[in-house]
């Protein structure tokens, strides 16, 4: 009796401490729809590599954002982002189809999962990971609107070795505000988002350069006012 009574104890405590392990993570996520992130886990973690190692980022909102970005990595990356929960389920079942079929497991992210990933967790392939995401990244979409997924996601996202967000990319790449970007740099900053340790923008390589090209038709078949009602 007396261990029954203290495995229900333990229980207890431990459905106590999810809870409030829940009940943190919303608030956060809350706080996050009004208060702009001073820093995400990726970041912290391109610290934690090395004392010496330089970060560039800097915060601007969206209206100081070129519209051709939001739509650039929209048009690369999730085109059905107006659209979906936060979870493209879609995707994931065609994902996991091929995936039966014998074809690789190849990613379905959206940028609200992506974002998820950038500011609170860590980079890795583990369903552990995606499924954590993949809540995240729910929660996310039922608390902040469509817009400022888009705008933490781009004032965070890694555009090469130590620079965050598309006003310091902006910078080092074009020496001018995110403001200012072309359709043409936006796609560019797009391009390599799928990996920008190894793809560059100041030294595309031809397949960043095909992506380019394809991101511009994609932009071209939205058309501009794709994100307007957002």
């Amino acid at each position: 009796m007396a261990r029954a009574s203290g495995g229900r104890k333990l229980l207890r405590w431990f459905l106590l401490l999810c809870a409030g392990a829940i009940v943190l993570v919303l608030l956060v996520v809350l706080m996050f729809r009004f208060v702009n992130p001073p820093t995400s886990a990726f970041m912290l973690g391109y610290q934690l590599q090395g004392a010496n190692k330089s970060l560039a980022h800097e915060w601007v909102p969206m209206r100081e954002i070129s519209p051709w970005m939001p739509l650039a990595v929209v048009a690369s990356e999730d085109q059905r982002f107006p659209h979906h929960v936060g979870v493209d389920f879609a995707a994931v079942r065609q994902a996991l189809s091929e995936y039966r079929a014998g074809d690789g497991l190849r990613g379905a992210s959206t940028i609200t999962q992506q974002t998820a990933k950038n500011l609170f967790l860590w980079n890795g392939r583990s369903f552990i990971r995606k499924a954590i995401e993949a809540g995240l990244a729910l929660v996310i979409d039922g608390l902040w609107s469509k817009q400022r997924v888009l705008e933490v996601y781009l004032n965070i996202a890694e555009f090469g070795p130590g620079i965050y967000g598309v006003e310091a990319a902006s910078q080092a790449y074009f020496g001018k505000p995110a403001r200012h970007l072309t359709e043409y740099q936006a796609a560019l900053l797009a391009a390599v988002l799928p990996n920008p340790k190894v793809l560059r923008v100041n030294s595309p390589s031809s397949y960043v350069l095909g992506r380019v090209a394809w991101i511009r038709g994609q932009i071209a078949q939205l058309g501009a006012g794709y994100l307007r009602d957002l």
